[in-house]
């Protein structure tokens, strides 16, 4: 190891410290934080943005970077590492603190916006603060520049290498197959009349069987903690220290229950991450899509499986005595039905890919000036009725239901469909092994987990995703994984 590849690492130490104290105050803000008290957080949020956007691309950084990639020592960690801090400088330098700061501090106040708008149901309250975000976005694309399209420098933000045009190729093999199949499963969903769950769940009760579920497949709670919050999510505050967060409905157990798993799904990969190189790629996730695949694999092909309800149904049954004289045949039924509902995080999986697709439809045409901010209810209202046969009731089922706006999160929506196309693919190649099938079957994940530790986990952002996806299952995102997958829970 060189000495400037030695300091590199020091720096890249401090700089996690400031993000992960960023992030702290940022959970603390979604959970805790007094209405009054938002502008100041604000403020701390940003200048600990500028903060670690200064200590990665000052000229001492770059005269390091320089030195150690002259002088490395050749081995595949290092080469990552390198590769990774040198993407990051160029899209970092191309930014100045200024931007930096105005970026943190006009997400910070949008969020608060879309909290009152949500509750309101009235875009027109988050719109200004949405306009902002958007020029943001294209001033930031513009100087970070693409190759075909500026939604491409949005993209590269949440799933590294990628294009747009990579996506619209697997798109548009999914796309008319997943409308397809939607429907077919909509149509025999309605013709099976599932019972009805019936509350109240009490969510304390809720929360014994949500903290038991997250335990038994592997989510480690004394380096993490589950809280309650508007908008379910999971962060990393530090190298043992990962947070979900869930919300709950008394008169449904599940959505809770599965939210947690989706959120323990992120947070296992997070925990499965080499703890010793923590704020370096090597420690870290490599992309939203893999990161997604994690979340949806322990959510749908675990939580939703016959396996897994075999097991915890009867704990299920003990907490919530409406349940006792329920089977597993009848439950699956219940929690598997395929219905078109106007709430992404509250869809099935048949019908989920359809809000995805929505999503980056209206996010392209934002983005080219096709759509101004004014029109999105409209413009989404259309496209819902489109896919879905049906229009949202108001804003807050509508365009307003989703927190990634109000976070600058253009270019994040795709990366949950290749996250439900990598979980399908990924399931199929850790299964071919027989005997993680059946351990599998027995709801014995414990060997499901430890393969995702070693083909997913453990390389960090040493591999780009496309690459990390061909070494593990011998192929790059293929949708017909997860076609086939749709196609066997919902019309067999």
């Amino acid at each position: 190891m060189s000495d400037a590849y030695a300091s590199l690492v020091i720096k890249h130490r401090e700089i996690a410290l400031v993000h992960s104290s960023s992030s702290t105050l940022a959970w603390d803000q979604e959970t805790n934080l007094p209405d009054k008290a938002q502008a100041y957080r604000a403020e701390q949020i940003a200048y600990l943005s500028g903060k670690a956007h200064e200590l990665s691309t000052s000229d001492n950084y770059e005269k390091l970077l320089a030195s150690a990639e002259d002088s490395n020592d050749g081995s595949h960690t290092t080469l990552a590492n390198l590769r990774e801090w040198r993407h990051s400088f160029e899209r970092s330098t191309q930014l100045n603190r200024d931007i930096v700061e105005r970026d943190s501090k006009t997400s910070s106040h949008a969020k608060t916006a879309w909290i009152k708008a949500r509750e309101q149901s009235n875009f027109s309250l988050f719109a200004p603060h949405m306009q902002k975000l958007l020029d943001l976005a294209k001033e930031k694309a513009e100087l970070w520049g693409y190759q075909d399209e500026t939604y491409d420098a949005l993209l590269e933000n949440y799933e590294r290498g990628a294009k747009t045009r990579d996506i619209i190729s697997i798109f548009n093999r999914f796309q008319p197959a997943i409308i397809s199949l939607a429907s077919d499963a909509v149509a025999k969903s309605s013709s099976n009349n599932p019972r009805k769950l019936e509350g109240p769940f009490p969510v304390e009760k809720q929360q014994e069987l949500n903290r038991a579920v997250a335990q038994s497949i592997g989510f480690d709670l004394h380096a993490g903690r589950i809280d309650t919050t508007t908008h379910p999510f999971c962060t990393t505050l530090g190298p043992s220290d990962v947070r979900l967060t869930t919300r709950y409905y008394e008169q449904d157990f599940t959505t809770s229950l599965l939210g947690v798993m989706h959120e323990a799904g992120h947070g296992l990969y997070e925990q499965g991450l080499l703890e010793s190189n923590f704020g370096l790629p090597s420690g870290s996730a490599i992309s939203l899509g893999i990161h997604e695949s994690q979340s949806l694999l322990w959510e749908a092909h675990v939580g939703r499986s016959i396996a897994f309800w075999q097991h915890w149904l009867p704990k299920a049954q003990e907490l919530f005595p409406q349940l006792r004289d329920w089977t597993v045949e009848e439950f699956l039924q219940t929690i598997n039905q395929a219905t078109y509902s106007p709430i992404r995080v509250d869809a099935d999986e048949a019908t989920y890919d359809l809000h995805v697709l929505l999503r980056f439809n209206i996010e392209r045409q934002l983005v080219r000036g096709d759509l101004d901010v004014k029109d999105i209810p409209a413009a989404w209202n259309e496209s819902f009725e489109t896919y879905f046969n049906m229009r949202p009731k108001s804003d807050s089922e509508g365009c307003l239901q989703d927190i990634h706006w109000a976070m600058g999160g253009l270019g994040y929506f795709p990366t949950y469909t290749l996250g439900n196309l990598n979980a399908s693919q990924l399931f199929h190649a850790a299964t071919q092994d027989a005997s993680i099938l059946n351990s599998y079957n027995k709801a014995d994940f414990t060997p499901l987990l430890q393969w995702m530790r070693k083909e997913i986990h453990s390389h960090g952002s040493t591999l780009l995703p496309q690459d990390l996806m061909v070494q593990a299952t011998g192929e790059s995102t293929n949708p017909s994984h997860h076609l086939k997958h749709l196609s066997n829970r919902f019309l067999k």
